[in-house]
Order: C-alpha cells, then structure tokens, then sequence
C-alpha cells in the first residue's frame, strides 16, 4: 500500500487496509504511526483512557475530548517539524455507553486534528474501525 493513494487529511474506515499494511507504508514513508486498540473500553473515559495509554499522553492528560485534540495537535506541533501521521484506532465500541454521537464526537476531534495538520501541510490519516 502506498499512502500517495490515500488523501493527506482524512478520517475514514479501516475497511479496504489492514494495520500490518498501514504501519508499512507509514515506516516507508517516514511518518509517525499511533495505533490503539480499545477492544476492552466500554465507554468514552476508556476509549480516551486507551488511546492516551496507547499513544503516551502526558501524565497530566485531562481525559476530556478537548484534551485529545490539543495532545493530537498542539503538543505535537511544539515539539518540531513533524514528517505526518498515520493513525488507526481499531474496535471502537457499538454500545449504549459509547452510542454513535459520542463515536462521530470522538472521530470530529481526529477531524479537526486532520484540519489543523492540513493547516500546517503535514499529512495526518486516521483509520478507524467497529466492533
């Protein structure tokens, strides 16, 4: 897979790729490659629990959507130039507790990360998929 077939800021569905294939082309070209599984997460405190855990958040991570976004973006950008990121965030929960606002919440926050990296000419993909 090369990511020059797959539009530089985007949130979309895992569905056509596999994680092996997207973490390839991310070391192929360079790129940042965050992974987290939230199988086990019921609820959005755990899926923000995974994902901080997975991508290493501060200890001071506030756990809250607005605290994803500036740990997605501005932390990140303080930190130097950045070559692009390629993130996969697999088997988010279909549940009452984690119902599809909170799932289109959480994935809005990786939009407008997807929005601020385009700002910034950075590519930024993000794939998800459902349990």
């Amino acid at each position: 897979m090369q990511l020059q077939t797959v539009r530089p800021n985007i949130v979309q569905s895992i569905r056509a790729y596999s994680v092996a294939e997207l973490m390839a082309a991310a070391e192929q070209a360079g790129q940042h490659f965050l992974y987290a599984n939230v199988a086990n997460a019921q609820s959005k405190q755990e899926v923000l629990e995974g994902i901080a855990d997975a991508f290493t958040f501060p200890a001071h991570f506030g756990k809250n959507l607005d605290a994803l976004y500036d740990c997605m973006t501005d932390l990140v950008h303080r930190a130097g130039q950045q070559p692009g990121f390629v993130v996969v965030l697999e088997q988010l929960p279909d549940n009452p507790r984690f119902d599809r606002e909170t799932r289109e919440q959480l994935l809005d926050v990786f939009r407008d990360a997807a929005d601020f990296w385009a700002e910034r000419k950075v590519p930024f993909r993000c794939f998800y998929s459902f349990r």
